[in-house]
């Protein structure tokens, strides 16, 4: 097939890019804007992204009763043996200022008599769960920050523009090219620091509590760029989106079990006490994999989630988002039980990058849920996501001027590249892969349908095209197929059981898979599959 001409693009010169809008990169963007021209480059609105839709909080060690010792513990505890303690100790010590720095720019958490509400949520020893308007802390988050950068005058905002491929030059990056999504136009970004917070993957599922943008962009155009992605073969369930037709799930956070609100199955009984000592509010594999087990025993596709033992007043003032969805949906909050059942939520996979967010790929930094530092290991704690963009998004902003800058000489041949193929999936394929992923890489996986999927995908990866850039639909679907094949691959590797990888061939916790699995693409596409020590896996 001849690949047709593909328009020179428009260039744009920056000394930062940041490709994603969500906590990560609008408060990396905030932080690099005092060092030089930022562009943060989004696909969809500004404020369209997984922190935009984050419900229960930022869990940072802020009381006097509390420590960032004592949040690493319960850290680490939730990551199943595979968290890079160096990693957990920076989140731990370090939050506590970046939320102080997220005051300043104006955020507003809860008070009760001018001190700050702490919720708790699952595998959290204390209440240290900030919260702002109750239920609705990430959309407070997302509009704080936006309103920041929206009007600084060294941030340049592209909304409705879409990365389509990283760049590089003699073994650098050097930018990224997109398509203007509202002019139709190829356009290229020039900068010394590319920094990916293109989120997550939720989207390869049929049933997520992500929005639609969660498909996985970043991890594919790094791992095209020749950057490892570790960890994929985790992916975190939430075991409470409310069951009902549509997508996404509406998700419930578990701050209302840190509140006393019950899981019960068909029978009317309080299950969790049978699964775990911490019952309701044992970590979320745990909770996710019981709410399973309980659907296929009752022979029902949802349990029944009771917030009778949470006062009235105290219910509607702390959960108004939740409370209005569902009175939305029709159900009667006050007289009835809510079906719930597990969705995929986040994903503690991502591209490989050390403490300071820097890839394999010079030039090119990391942050926020499209990366993996060894922070989570094998199941995140609840709520220390909003506090990982917080963080490692300042980071950025340290480890930015000892990156070398670009000459004028790589400039210009940066300038002159050919544009990348790129890799067209019909969009039709979305929604086949989704339902595949669902049905055979979901919440308990085996040898014989993790293998149905990897040919399914193998197949749909012959049939990308490499064509001119159409559309965002097209883009999309083939990075999902790419990040697709590294989830199935990195599934099938990990024969054991651990944190929120569950494979029912191989039941039990294995201590010689105490490590790391990475992937990589070799010069013909094909993946290799590699391992990675625990502690200082990003070395």
């Amino acid at each position: 097939m001849i690949t047709p001409t593909i328009p020179r693009p428009n260039i744009h010169e920056f000394d930062f890019i940041i490709v994603g809008s969500g906590v990560a990169g609008l408060f990396a963007a905030l932080h690099l804007a005092e060092q030089g021209e930022v562009a943060v480059v989004t696909k969809d609105r500004l404020i369209e992204s997984n922190t935009e839709y984050a419900q229960g909080g930022v869990a940072v060690a802020l009381d006097e009763d509390d420590t960032p010792q004592a949040h690493a513990e319960d850290t680490l505890r939730a990551g199943a043996g595979l968290c890079d303690e160096r990693v957990v100790k920076t989140l731990t010590e370090e939050g506590p200022a970046a939320v102080e720095e997220l005051i300043r720019l104006g955020m507003r958490f809860d008070r009760e008599g001018g001190e700050m509400v702490r919720g708790r949520e699952a595998a959290h020893s204390i209440r240290r769960i900030l919260h702002a308007s109750g239920d609705e802390t990430g959309h407070e988050i997302e509009r704080t920050l936006s309103r920041r950068a929206q009007v600084h005058p060294s941030i340049d905002i592209f909304e409705h523009t879409i990365m389509t491929d990283l760049l590089t030059v003699e073994g650098r990056c050097v930018g990224l090219d997109a398509l203007d999504l509202n002019q139709d136009a190829r356009v290229r970004f020039l900068a010394s620091v590319t920094v990916l917070a293109s989120g997550g993957l939720g989207q390869l599922f049929s049933v997520t509590t992500n929005p639609p943008v969660t498909t996985g962009d970043g991890m594919a155009a790094a791992a095209r760029a020749g950057c490892r992605l570790m960890d994929m073969e985790f992916i975190q369930f939430h075991p409470t989106a409310l069951y009902h037709e549509g997508s996404p799930k509406f998700l419930i956070s578990e701050a209302v079990r840190g509140e006393g609100a019950v899981l019960r199955n068909a029978a009317g009984e309080a299950f969790m006490a049978r699964y775990h000592e911490d019952e309701d509010l044992a970590p979320r594999d745990v909770v996710a994999r019981a709410v399973f087990r309980e659907m296929r025993r009752d022979g029902r596709e949802y349990v029944d989630l009771d917030f009778s033992s949470i006062p009235l007043e105290s219910f509607l003032s702390r959960f108004p988002g939740i409370v209005g969805e569902l009175q939305r949906q029709g159900f009667d909050i006050y007289r009835e039980r809510i079906p719930v059942a597990p969705a995929a939520h986040y994903s503690m996979a991502g591209i490989v990058a050390d403490p300071n967010a820097r890839t394999d790929l010079t030039g090119l930094l990391a942050v926020g849920e499209c990366t993996c530092m060894g922070l989570h290991g094998g199941n995140r704690l609840a709520s220390n996501s909003i506090l990982e963009g917080l963080v490692f998004g300042m980071r950025v902003a340290r480890i930015s001027p000892a990156l070398p800058k670009l000459s004028y000489e790589q400039l210009g041949m940066a300038a002159e590249l050919a544009p990348p193929p790129v890799r067209v999936a019909p969009p039709a394929i979305r929604g086949e892969l989704q339902r595949l992923m669902h049905s055979h890489v979901g919440l308990e996986r085996e040898k014989k349908a993790l293998r149905e999927a990897q040919e399914q995908l193998a197949a749909w990866t012959l049939g990308i095209a490499t064509v001119p850039f159409a559309s965002r639909e097209e883009a999309e679907s083939a990075n999902m197929v790419t990040v697709a094949r590294m989830v199935v691959e990195a599934a099938l590797g990990r024969t054991e059981s651990r944190g929120a990888h569950y494979r029912s061939d191989y039941p039990e916790r294995d201590e010689a898979w105490r490590r790391h699995l990475t992937l990589r693409m070799d010069e013909s596409k094909q993946l290799v599959i590699d391992t990675a020590p625990v502690d200082r896996p990003c070395d």
